[in-house]
C-alpha cells in the first residue's frame, strides 16, 4: 500500500524563502519513496512524502518549525493511494 503524508505551513510574512529552505533541509530517516516540496502565495510551503506502508504505520514526519518562522501550527494529513495513473 502507498501512504502519502502532507505537511503544510505558512511562514511569517516575508519569510517564505526561509521556511522553504528549512523544510528542504529536514531529513527523514528512513527516507520516503518520494518527496516533493511546493510553495504558494502567502508564504506557504507544502511537503508531500510517499511511503510503502500500511495506513496506520508509524512514519517519520517533518517537525514543527520554530515559532518565529511560522504564523500557526503546521497542518498535517495522511492519505492512502487508491489509483495511480
Amino acid at each position: 500500500m502507498t501512504v502519502a503524508l502532507m505537511w503544510e505551513a505558512r511562514a511569517v510574512a516575508g519569510r517564505g524563502e526561509d521556511l522553504l529552505a528549512w523544510a528542504r533541509a529536514q531529513e527523514l530517516t528512513p527516507p520516503p519513496l518520494r518527496r516533493e516540496t511546493f510553495r504558494a502565495p502567502q508564504d506557504r510551503v507544502l511537503v508531500i512524502t510517499w511511503w510503502d506502508a500500511e495506513f496506520p504505520a508509524d512514519l517519520p514526519e517533518l517537525p514543527e518549525p520554530d515559532g518565529e518562522l511560522v504564523t500557526r501550527a503546521v497542518h498535517r494529513w495522511r492519505f492512502e493511494s487508491v489509483t495511480a495513473d
